[in-house]
């Protein structure tokens, strides 16, 4: 498999490209009426892009803002605003803090990931995805606090991990000897579970308010209208609009709803949330706290590299040709989490950070690169956090539970089919869904990975074309180390953690 780890900006050292004044892209663009269509348009547009990477990207010499940005932009912030809540739900929960502390720390997330959305995803490093939150870790995280863990130490392995698989570029050599079979299962996998799981949560919220037939009408127009938008061949609107129906039937229909967070600005002093009696109240880590999370913080990272895959995956199947310097770079994409998860944790955040999917996806459907969106992203970020009642409008399950559907696992569904579609995939696709049942997704990635490049499933032509590096060594070293840490945690199902106190 490709990857855009190519994408080194090698481009813009000759010719006028190398002038702060022009590069190839505003030499190159046309407005939208020389098209045919606005596809067309927006197709070229990727096309014609050459992003600088750790060099700045300015708005109009080398990207164009286009309204279909907003999209992207107006799914991330409503998926931040979710994960973040629920991380830091999750961490504040056991260790006995309210939920004015969850939202003072959303809001301080939000200011915080706006600042390194700006500074790496819409300046130096174009095609890294934005740092967003690490969604598949929220279950291992009651362990984590369970076991002493600390967030802040917690968060900096986390960052040094990740920081030292980017350098190495193990990110997208993980990537390379990821097969077709194998990626489109992961993508069945997540889409199906994450499918489910948000409609078991909207039928939850409404029988929790004796209205069940809320959630059956909401999800019933959501499928129509999705429909309806894949047939206009506008489904990248699918997020606004579905939010749009479910709130406002939701509300039609009786279902309560008022605004409660009001407009405010969050505490920026790192001494506040690290204080003994304020923030936290947990103080600073010790040498201790580092040794508790040091496996959990190897498995997050681990499983960084199946959801980054993912993601640069719905790309290519998303673009089209000749889009390849345009697209998320794997490599670069980590550089910007770890760095973001670094700092984010020394100044007091609850976030644990991943590839934005949230974000990503909608912005690949409708067409768009990272750099544009990105920054509207981080000006909503700050607009919700600011002002605090879009925040409510936002984790309101209706509105929730169809932008997670049809922004994010539907079009992971969709992916995973188109790639298992042709070729000898099925049998390793079939492989990452049951093991990824039986344990995890990084459980079942690393498994058929291996399984996969051995050929023992899947194309056995690709697998004698490995080298014995790419064919077993690197696939074994990593599904040793990730049963290894699983085990040592008590993350396999049926046998009891190796190290004691988990």
């Amino acid at each position: 498999m490709s990857n855009s780890t190519t994408v080194d900006g090698k481009a813009d050292l000759s010719g006028p490209a190398s002038s702060p004044q022009s590069s190839d892209y505003s030499k190159k663009h046309k407005p939208s009426s020389a098209f045919n269509s606005r596809d067309e348009y927006l197709e070229h547009e990727l096309q014609i892009m050459s992003p600088r990477r750790w060099r700045p990207n300015l708005p109009f010499r080398d990207y164009r803002f286009e309204w279909e940005d907003t999209i992207p932009a107006m799914a991330g912030t409503i998926g931040k605003v979710v994960m973040v809540g629920a991380i830091a739900a999750t961490f504040a929960g056991p260790l006995g803090l309210g939920d004015g502390f969850v939202l003072e720390n959303v809001r301080y997330e939000l200011i915080l990931v706006a600042f390194f959305i700006v500074l790496f995803s819409g300046f130096i490093l174009p095609t890294a995805n934005l740092a967003g939150t690490h969604g598949p870790l929220i279950p291992l995280i009651p362990i984590v606090v369970a076991a002493g863990g600390h967030p802040m130490a917690f968060g900096l392995l986390i960052g040094v991990f990740g920081f030292l698989l980017a350098v190495s570029k193990g990110g997208s050599l993980l990537a390379r000897l990821t097969s077709k079979g194998v990626c489109g299962g992961l993508l069945l996998y997540l889409g199906f579970i994450g499918t489910t799981s948000q409609v078991k949560k909207l039928f939850a919220w409404a029988e929790g308010i004796d209205m069940a037939h809320i959630a059956f009408i909401v999800i019933a127009c959501t499928i129509v209208l999705y429909a309806l938008l894949e047939h206009w061949k506008k489904r990248w609107l699918a997020v606004p609009l579905s939010c749009l129906l479910g709130g406002g039937m939701a509300f039609l229909l009786g279902a309560p709803f008022e605004f409660n967070t009001a407009p405010g600005f969050p505490n920026m002093s790192p001494s506040y949330w690290w204080g003994e009696n304020t923030g936290w109240m947990l103080g600073l880590p010790t040498f201790e706290s580092f040794v508790v999370v040091l496996p959990f913080a190897v498995l997050a990272v681990a499983m960084w590299s199946p959801d980054f895959l993912g993601h640069q995956v719905f790309q290519k199947i998303s673009y089209p040709s000749k889009t390849e310097k345009v697209q998320m770079n794997i490599d670069d994409t980590m550089v910007s989490a770890s760095a973001r998860q670094m700092v984010g944790s020394v100044m007091g955040g609850a976030n644990f950070t991943s590839s934005w999917g949230t974000y990503i996806v909608p912005a690949a459907i409708a067409k768009r690169p990272i750099p544009a969106g990105a920054l509207l992203t981080a000006l909503f970020c700050v607009i919700a956090g600011i002002w605090g009642y879009p925040m409510d409008l936002a984790i309101w399950e209706p509105v929730l539970c169809v932008a997670l559907i049809v922004g994010v696992f539907i079009p992971l569904l969709e992916a995973g089919m188109e790639m298992t579609r042709e070729g000898k995939t099925t049998q390793s696709a079939a492989i990452v869904v049951f093991s990824s049942a039986l344990v995890n997704p990084a459980f079942g990635w690393s498994l058929t990975m291996l399984l996969d490049n051995l050929g023992l499933i899947g194309c056995k032509e690709r697998s004698a074309e490995l080298s014995s590096m790419s064919r077993w060594i690197v696939p074994g070293i990593m599904f040793g180390v990730l049963t290894t840490v699983m085990a040592l945690v008590g993350l396999l199902p049926g046998l009891p953690a190796i190290l004691p106190g988990f």
